[in-house]
């Protein structure tokens, strides 16, 4: 969820930071106080569309940051993590500042990233829903992915197999189509593998070949450095007064301490231990030197083998062992190409079988998928009723194409969308096209309370998508959204009583002028003042005692509805 905003320089909004909490929180407010300013604040922090209108007259840059607290398998965690954000302790910072040019700079947890980013991050957040805006469940894009969700675990399951069904004739696919290529392609492509093996088999490569070469060219190439190095460490060791000899003195005058200190004799041991083994690195020396020779025409032979699988190098692969894989890679392919009549015949039957798979794995998600949109209709009918729409007629369409055949798609061949009608007699029409305000708000809300726990966002805003009702619509609307908020995050600008009377937290967006500029300021009300806010907006500009009454009554009723909730 959000838990703070902190906007800076944000049109009149001088500087401003908003702790959030669960449940319900209400904004109101005199009309022109800022309140809808807060939600375009949390919109450009989201990845909305920046403007250098949205910075305060004077200033360079506004400044708006957002914390958000998640549950530890929030999609948004591994979206961040694919992208190489670090998130620790649960945490997601968006920031996002745009200049008095127009220019947006976006950061996640501190790093900097597009807007693109900074938008699929943020759209997996918040969702904001205002009386105008295409939100995700206009989209029918998502509708088939929200009737899954709906469906839950016994659909899953069929997915996964079809999905993975589907990835396999996906790639078998892919193969049929490279060997159908057509025929001028397929005979430049063989000419080509059959010099390249050519070439790559005269060579006669050994597997780890250019390593060991280049190791006995380093050692020829400065055979007489390295002569020169051993022969120096053997006469270091081995001669009159050299390093052998002054140990043997010493470990005679450690035997004969030893006689008068018997202590001594463990030092005598270790010592004599050494001697032994620089002895025998002497000879080892020594046999080196005797073995040691500078071959010429060996050396020559060897710059020209490795000058030979440069070459190669440079066209097949950075070493011989990837000289031989490559090679072993086109005789594949070459292969194929060959003999790719009884290969494309092979793939041909191996797709046909795989087609039937997936027909049968299609129909059954389509099965399960009818059966859960009839489920899903009588609920959202249910919150329609509840919403004071028992006369509007909710369907999912199963759309059908013109041939009757369908082509497959990764989640099935079902092409869905949800359709409406408001008014009875009339046809149900796409939910894109319902546009009228007061009805759309509601049908909105009972999607809402249906699919708020599977779009897996933190928080949902409403921005006064209560315009347009009253009355018992209007307690309607505001159970509905009081419903939403339970075990998560809603905050609601709005101008009904019932909504603010239903609030966890009520927020009140005032402003002031200071030093000849008008900023916003929020506060959260207490109980009293709660009363005297629902009763202004009850009454209007003259507020009565008995608007008061009405307004306490008001937060009684919603008590008693939190309660039996």
């Amino acid at each position: 969820m959000l838990v703070e905003l902190s906007i800076k320089q944000f049109a009149i909004i001088e500087q401003l930071t908003v702790s959030f909490d669960k449940g319900l929180t209400v904004l109101t407010g005199e009309t022109g106080a800022g309140k809808s300013i807060i939600i375009d604040a949390i919109g450009l922090l989201l990845g909305g569309r920046g403007s250098a209108e949205y910075v305060r007259y004077g200033e360079k840059r506004a400044e708006i940051e957002g914390l958000f607290i998640l549950e530890p398998k929030h999609p948004a965690f591994a979206k961040a993590e694919a992208l190489g954000i670090q998130a620790d302790d649960g945490m997601i910072v968006l920031r996002r500042d745009v200049t008095n040019q127009g220019k947006s700079i976006c950061r996640i947890n501190g790093k900097l990233v597009t807007l693109g980013i900074l938008r699929e991050i943020g759209q997996s957040l918040v969702d904001i829903h205002g009386q105008h805006e295409h939100q995700t469940l206009l989209h029918k894009e998502q509708h088939l992915s929200l009737l899954d969700h709906f469906a839950g675990h016994p659909l899953e399951t069929v997915l996964d197999e079809y999905k993975e069904l589907y990835k396999q004739y996906l790639a078998l696919e892919r193969q049929l189509a490279q060997l159908t290529e057509n025929e001028k392609e397929m005979a430049q492509k063989t000419d080509l593998f059959q010099y390249q093996l050519k070439e790559i088999e005269a060579a006669n490569l050994e597997p780890g070949e250019d390593k060991r070469l280049e190791a006995e060219r380093l050692k020829l190439a400065n055979a007489e450095k390295l002569f020169k190095s051993v022969h120096d460490a053997y006469n270091n060791l081995y001669g009159e007064g050299r390093g052998l000899e002054w140990i043997n003195n010493a470990l005679t005058h450690i035997e004969d301490a030893s006689s008068y200190d018997p202590e001594l004799g463990k030092l005598q041991q270790h010592v004599q231990e050494q001697y032994y083994l620089l002895e025998e690195a002497m000879f080892t020396l020594r046999d080196y030197l005797d073995k040691l020779e500078f071959d010429p025409t060996r050396l020559e032979m060897i710059e020209s083998r490795l000058h030979e699988l440069q070459k190669l190098k440079r066209k097949y692969g950075d070493s011989v062992d990837a000289i031989v894989e490559y090679a072993s890679t086109i005789e594949e392919q070459l292969d194929s190409i060959l003999h790719k009549d009884d290969r494309i015949k092979q793939l041909e039957q191996s797709l046909e079988t795989m087609r039937l798979d997936l027909e049968v794995e299609s129909a059954a998600l389509t099965n399960i998928r009818k059966q859960i949109a009839m489920e899903l209709t009588e609920s959202i009918h249910e919150q329609l009723r509840a919403l004071y729409m028992e006369k509007t007629s909710f369907e999912v369409k199963f759309h059908e194409t013109a041939e009757g055949k369908k082509p497959f798609r990764e989640n099935g061949v079902d092409d869905v969308e949800f359709y409406l009608s408001t008014n009875p007699g009339e046809p149900v029409k796409p939910l894109a096209k319902v546009a009228s305000g007061g009805e759309i708000s509601r049908i909105m809300l009972a999607l809402k309370t249906i699919f708020s726990n599977h779009q897996g966002v933190t928080s949902v805003i409403f921005d006064e998508v209560d315009t347009g009702v009253s009355g018992r619509v209007a307690q309607a609307i505001a159970e509905k959204i009081r419903h939403i908020s339970v075990g998560s995050q809603v905050l609601c600008i709005s101008h009904l009583p019932q909504v603010a009377a239903m609030a966890d937290t009520h927020l009140y967006i005032s402003k002031k002028e200071v030093g000849g500029r008008v900023t916003t300021e929020v506060r959260a009300l207490k109980d009293e003042e709660k009363v005297e806010e629902i009763a202004r907006m009850i009454a209007g500009v003259e507020m009565t005692e008995l608007t008061k009454e009405h307004a306490k009554e008001l937060l009684d009723l919603a008590t008693s509805i939190k309660c039996n909730h």
